[in-house]
């Protein structure tokens, strides 16, 4: 494989903070409704399906193309749901091609994983991460908005196995007195199964989940929780800006993580940008708004990289540890817009 282009200097943000991962989300629809995410009182059941407004896969392959030029090498694809993107194994192989993407992965309710799995394997893709809030069905079912069935999430998680996948990366939001007691549940059930569950800090992400703060649960008081029923030993990040604190059991039963943006927040290494189905560059999580990158993509590659050169070395967002700031923007993207 051809090197990538580069330019003579990679840009960096305002706080010195390079650009290495995209997030790019292909669809904002989803067949879930996650209270923190997508409620169902709040976004109505055919929203995300209208395909005129999303990027199309040639304006996608040009975005990815150009990011890489800026040194862009992980590449996650989002939504909404991914999956209900038709012909999505296709997208995936034409971006598995690009010089200087290395880590092609996807983020998915895993809800129909088991029927995409090879078609995405033998595409292309590389790592898979399922978001799985708990084991108990009935929970489960609600935490879904009542349209999940916690068995095709792990119908999914083995047929994702059975192709080749190693790995995943299984993602739990927690929400005290919501789900925190599932925590065991989750630790127990992937221990020696080589897949690394992360427990997220519930997050004020978006304007319509109604966060409280009282329903946070810090990492640490999980860790503990867990390390009370299988001792933990912490690891070192596989690199810088890695959003996860790794622990390991010490008995040898693999790996978890504790994802802190509350309560440790990692805005200080965070090289990540977030692009919506219509192409909107968000460069937070949390950001207000996002820019239009569709007229530049009518005139190719180049042109991209220039227009997300300049819009990065603009960045100096850091909206987890200015959380109650009057500095920190009030109103946020949602959560289902940029992939989380």
């Amino acid at each position: 494989m051809s090197a990538q282009p580069q330019p003579a200097t990679a840009p960096l943000d305002r706080l010195g903070r390079p650009l290495r991962d995209l997030r790019l989300s292909v669809i904002e629809a989803c067949n879930f409704r996650c209270g923190y995410c997508m409620p169902a009182d709040k976004v109505p059941d055919d929203y995300g399906f209208d395909a005129a407004g999303r990027l199309s896969f040639d304006e996608i392959e040009i975005l990815v193309r150009g990011a890489a030029r800026l040194g862009v090498s992980k590449l996650r694809i989002t939504g909404g749901e991914p999956l209900l993107r038709k012909g999505l194994p296709d997208l995936v192989s034409r971006l598995a091609r690009v010089d200087g993407i290395d880590d092609l992965a996807m983020t998915t309710n895993g809800a129909l994983l088991a029927r995409h799995a090879r078609a995405l394997r033998e595409a292309g893709l590389r790592r898979i991460t399922v978001s799985l809030d708990a084991l108990d069905p009935g929970l489960f079912r609600a935490l879904s908005g009542g349209r999940g069935d916690v068995s095709d999430v792990l119908a999914g998680i083995a047929a994702a196995e059975a192709v080749g996948f190693r790995k995943l990366k299984i993602n739990c939001v927690v929400q005290r007195g919501v789900n925190d007691h599932e925590a065991l549940a989750l630790a127990g059930h992937f221990r020696g199964s080589g897949h690394v569950v992360r427990f997220i800090e519930y997050m004020d992400v978006g304007t319509c989940n109604g966060w409280q703060r009282g329903r946070v649960v810090p990492s640490a008081e999980l860790r503990d929780r867990i390390h009370a029923r299988w001792p933990l030993h912490a690891l070192d990040a596989n690199y810088r800006g890695e959003v996860a604190q790794r622990h390991a059991f010490d008995d040898g039963g693999g790996e978890i993580g504790f994802v802190s943006s509350v309560t440790a927040p990692f805005c200080g290494d965070c090289h990540r940008a977030r692009v919506s189905a219509d192409g909107r560059l968000y460069t937070c999580l949390f950001s207000a708004e996002g820019t239009d990158l569709r007229p530049v993509l009518a005139q190719g590659d180049l042109a991209l990289a220039s227009r997300l050169a300049g819009l990065w070395t603009a960045r100096a967002d850091r909206y987890s540890e200015l959380r109650g700031d009057p500095r920190a923007p009030g109103k946020h993207v949602e959560m289902f817009l940029v992939g989380g």
